[in-house]
């Protein structure tokens, strides 16, 4: 079929489509079978189609090429157009799979950045009684449906913004009542929402007060009490824990998360942030989709995720709002990685969702390219998410997330105009969010 480069249909009649997308500079991502999570120096070659259009129906991408008359013509013949928008020269891309959040929490921590601005470390503040555990106290105090409502609007702002599925842990509740509230948050919030939204269980976020000196006595109660309910009312998609001095151990988290998986949760685990934790080892010897944060990374760690299906998750939202040294995102794509990107959105060390600002921040501060970033923040997001099959990436027959940006004239153009407002529109499921109703 001329013009058509790749298409979903194979009915010999005209069919309805819902949307027809043309005047498309750059079609970003669009490859016409499944694709996986791009390694090394793939990344920086991500496929695209200049001067494209792009039909949707029934919520799915249904087939892309080169826009030529003779395409329109063709695309005319053998379906019934629906709606029809000019792109007016901008750009179309995957929406943004949004891999790691905290997006569940009561109450914001802004007197944390102001004693930050005043030399206060994390730890420091930590220490103080800030922190984790100063939203765990906010937190058990709400109720549940305080906390649906607040989280509704953030993954709300989130979408606006590009995003078209997002991960969203628990952590700050510590305590069993807590625990089990946020983890029924975000499954209502899933239940809430047409994108999709990945529940993980991080009860090991840090050692609450009851359990003070007694880290050991959290954790069975964690994997002996929590694990058990957390699985029957099937909560949680991943078990994440934060790997860290003066938090656990990396033989804490190999031990941890290996009882996890036998409850159907997949590893996940913070690594490295603040310290060499041995965390990007320990996941994956346990065999973790992704470790995530990464600051302190070797070369050690490096090629043992290289030799890995381990999905980096990089996440510079919390690398700048802490002052934290970049990760080695250079050395891990050289090293053939498949590097992600995250916001980390959360109220004590990276309260942004803006997906755009962490692709421009990957390339400011991890000399990332745009396309690697751009990549990192779509199929390769996707991937740390478990849903790589379906989102991620315009491939023939996934899922129509996706967004289309204000003329511009390359791909470049995107990060490069860090923070600028470039959606024009978004896209979910094939409809624009006016139309639904969320």
């Amino acid at each position: 079929m001329a013009g058509l480069i790749a298409t979903f249909a194979g009915e010999s009649t005209k069919v309805p489509v819902a949307l027809l997308i043309r005047n498309i500079r750059t079609l970003v991502l669009a490859h016409p079978g499944s694709l996986s999570p791009l390694r090394g120096d793939a990344m920086d070659r991500i496929p695209v189609v200049d001067g494209a259009y792009l039909l949707v129906r029934h919520g799915k991408f249904e087939a892309f090429g080169q826009e030529t008359p003779e395409a329109l013509a063709e695309l005319r013949s053998r379906y019934t157009i629906g709606e029809e928008i000019d792109a007016q020269g901008g750009l179309v891309l995957p929406s943004w799979c949004d891999a790691h959040t905290h997006t569940v929490f009561a109450g914001s921590r802004e007197q944390e950045f102001v004693d930050r601005m005043q030399g206060l470390s994390y730890q420091q503040i930590a220490e103080r009684g800030g922190g984790i555990l100063n939203s765990a106290r906010r937190l058990r105090d709400a109720s549940e449906d305080e906390l649906f409502h607040a989280a509704r609007e953030r993954v709300l702002d989130a979408i606006r913004m590009g995003t078209g599925a997002i991960e969203i842990k628990s952590g700050y509740g510590l305590d069993e009542a807590s625990e089990l509230k946020m983890l029924r948050v975000i499954r209502r919030l899933r239940d809430h929402f047409p994108i999709p939204v990945r529940s993980t269980f991080l009860g090991a976020h840090a050692v609450p007060a009851e359990f003070q000196g007694d880290r050991s006595a959290y954790l069975k109660f964690l994997t002996d009490t929590l694990f058990p309910k957390v699985a029957d009312e099937g909560l949680a998609d991943f078990c994440d824990i934060f790997c860290e001095q003066g938090y656990f151990t990396a033989d804490e988290t190999f031990q941890y998360l290996s009882k996890a998986r036998a409850f159907g949760m997949r590893p996940k685990v913070h690594a490295e942030q603040l310290t060499r934790s041995g965390g990007i080892l320990a996941g994956i010897k346990v065999g973790a989709i992704s470790v995530d944060h990464l600051e302190y990374a070797n070369d050690e760690d490096i090629k043992a995720l290289a030799d890995s299906t381990t999905i980096p998750v990089l996440l510079p939202g919390a690398q700048l709002f802490l002052g934290l040294p970049a990760p080695p995102a250079r050395a891990m794509i050289t090293a053939g990685n498949a590097v992600a990107l995250a916001t980390d959105f959360n109220p004590g060390s990276s309260p942004s969702s803006n997906m755009n600002l962490m692709v421009s921040l990957a390339c400011i501060l991890y000399k990332m390219t745009p396309r690697e970033a751009i990549c990192a923040a779509t199929i390769n997001a996707a991937a740390a998410m478990g849903i790589q099959d379906t989102h991620g990436s315009i491939g023939i027959g996934k899922v129509a997330n996706f967004f289309v940006t204000s003329p511009l004239e390359s791909v470049e153009a995107f990060p490069y105009f860090f923070g600028q407002p470039l959606i024009r529109q978004c896209f979910i499921n094939g409809r624009t969010l006016s139309s639904l109703n969320i």
